[in-house]
């Protein structure tokens, strides 16, 4: 059965996507920490990170790099930190989430953000992620 981040990627369940290409792809958390949190995922459904061959996990953290420039140029915010957990969905994933203070990363602590609010900002992230 395909994951949840694979039905995400094929469509078959609607996201605030930010950008992809070949190899991967980007949306925000719909339960995100903090406004702007974005989940990164390879197309490839992998479960583990760190079973995806080199040159693949080089270019999702390349890839991830940029997506984390996007963001600080849209969510004010002092840095975007990066996790990996991959224990809630088995599909290798990196959160990405604009940071102001240390308890700005906590897992199981929800930001609640309006739909509307969500779409402006997955556009403004798309926009600033191809610039």
């Amino acid at each position: 059965m395909a994951s949840i981040f694979s039905r995400i990627i094929a469509g078959e369940i609607p996201c605030f996507q930010i950008a992809e290409n070949e190899e991967f792809f980007s949306f925000l958390d719909v339960r995100p920490m903090q406004k702007g949190h974005v989940l990164v995922v390879p197309k490839q459904e992998i479960d583990y990170l760190f079973d995806l061959d080199d040159e693949s996990y080089s270019r999702m953290f390349l890839f991830a790099k940029k997506v984390a420039r996007a963001i600080e140029s849209v969510v004010p915010c002092r840095k975007v930190g990066l996790a990996v957990v991959g224990l809630e969905v088995p599909h290798a994933h990196i959160h990405l989430v604009p940071l102001n203070e240390v308890g700005d990363l906590v897992f199981g602590k929800i930001t609640e953000v309006p739909a509307d609010e969500m779409e402006r900002l997955a556009h403004q992230i798309h926009t600033a992620f191809q610039a």
